[in-house]
C-alpha cells in the first residue's frame, strides 16, 4: 500500500469561486431578501450576523443562486446549515484527484458518478458537484427526513433533474449495503462524516465555533449552523465511523475507483492508515485543505491497481 501526503497553502483552492470576501451588492442583486441581513460593521466591511440562522441561511441561499444557478434553497428547521465555501473546497480537491488519474484533465460531466453518503438535508456536495463539473451523484442519508428535504431541492430546480438521486439508508450500521447495488459502478465516493461521539462533545465543538466568530465569550450552545444528532454525532464519532467506512468498502473494492472522506482530527489518521493497510487498500492518499485558522484533510482510497485504474480511465472516461 503506498502513500502520499499532499499540503496546500492554509488557503482555499485555486477554483473555489468563494476566495474573496462576499460581494454584498451584487449577491443583493441576485437575491433581494439578503439585503434584510446586511449591515456595515465596526470596520466599514458589509456583513451578516453570523449567529443569525436565518441571517447565515438566506446568505447561502444568494451564494448558490449567484454562483451556481440554483433557483430555490431551503432546508426544514433545525437542520445543519453549512458554510458553502468549505464545501465547495472539498469538491475541488476531490476533482484534483481524479485529474491526477487523467493526464492533469479533470474529468467531468455524466460519466462521472458520485456517491456522497451523508448527503444530509443540503443536499450542497451534488449540488456544487453538479454544477461545476457536470458529474452525477446519488446522495444518500440514514434520516427519512433529510432525504425527503433533498429531493424537494431538486425537484424545485429543473437543472437538477435527473442528476442527483437520493436513497435512505435504512441501516444506520451499513454505509453501502442497502443503498448501492453490487454491479453500480461509482467513480469517487465523498463523505463528511459526524464529528463527534456525543451530543455534550457536538455543543463544545459548537462552542469553540461560535467563539472563533465572535470577541465575546459564548456559554449557550446555540448553533448557528443548526444541526441533528444524526449529522453532528454519533456513537464512536469520526474515528468509529472511518473504520467502519474502510471496513466496509473492501467490499465494493471492484465496482468503486475512490473512496474518501473528510478527517476532522489528525491524530486519527494513523489508526486509519492501518485499517486501510488491513483491509488491502492498493493506493492512500491525504490531502490538506486549509481555511483560514481552521486546518482539515480529506482521506482517499482505492483498491485498483496501477493498470486497472488505466483501464477504468480510458473505459469510462475516456471512452469515445
Amino acid at each position: 500500500m503506498s502513500q502520499e501526503k499532499n499540503t496546500s497553502k492554509s488557503k482555499l483552492h485555486p477554483r473555489n469561486k468563494h476566495r474573496e470576501r462576499y460581494n454584498f451588492k451584487e449577491l443583493i442583486k441576485s437575491s433581494p431578501d439578503l439585503a434584510d441581513y446586511v449591515f456595515v460593521n465596526q470596520y466599514q466591511n458589509e456583513t451578516i450576523d453570523f449567529f443569525d440562522a436565518e441571517a447565515v441561511k438566506t446568505l447561502n441561499t444568494a451564494l448558490l443562486k449567484y454562483y451556481y444557478g440554483i433557483e430555490f434553497w431551503d432546508i426544514f428547521p433545525n437542520y445543519l446549515c453549512p458554510p458553502i465555501p468549505g464545501r465547495a473546497d472539498y469538491i475541488h480537491h476531490i476533482a484534483d484527484l481524479l485529474a491526477s488519474q487523467n493526464e492533469g484533465k479533470v474529468p467531468k460531466g455524466k460519466r462521472v458518478k458520485v456517491l456522497d453518503i451523508g448527503v444530509g438535508a443540503n443536499c450542497i456536495y451534488p449540488m456544487i458537484g453538479n454544477k461545476e463539473y457536470g458529474w452525477t451523484f446519488i446522495g444518500t442519508d440514514v434520516d427519512f427526513t433529510a432525504i425527503k428535504s433533498a429531493k424537494n431541492i431538486i425537484q424545485a430546480n429543473p437543472s437538477l433533474h435527473g442528476k442527483i438521486d437520493c436513497r435512505w439508508q435504512p441501516n444506520p450500521r451499513n454505509i453501502f449495503y442497502e443503498v448501492l447495488d453490487k454491479e453500480e459502478r461509482i467513480d469517487l465516493v465523498i463523505c463528511n462524516p459526524p464529528f463527534h461521539s456525543s451530543l455534550e462533545e457536538a455543543q463544545a465543538g459548537t462552542l469553540r465555533k461560535l467563539r472563533n466568530l465572535s470577541k465575546f465569550e459564548t456559554s449557550e450552545p446555540v448553533s448557528n449552523f443548526g444541526g441533528q444528532k444524526r449529522e453532528l454525532w454519533t456513537e464512536g464519532g469520526e474515528k468509529k465511523f472511518v473504520q467502519d467506512m474502510i471496513f466496509q468498502s473492501k467490499h465494493f473494492s471492484n465496482t468503486c475507483f475512490w473512496f474518501s472522506t473528510l478527517v476532522s482530527k489528525e491524530s486519527h489518521l494513523k489508526r486509519f492508515y492501518s485499517a486501510l493497510e488491513k483491509a488491502r487498500a492498493v493506493e492512500v492518499k491525504t490531502i490538506e485543505m486549509g481555511q483560514g485558522n481552521k486546518k482539515s484533510r480529506i482521506l482517499a482510497w482505492t483498491f485498483f491497481s496501477k493498470t486497472e485504474q488505466d483501464k477504468w480511465v480510458a473505459k469510462k472516461w475516456n471512452r469515445k
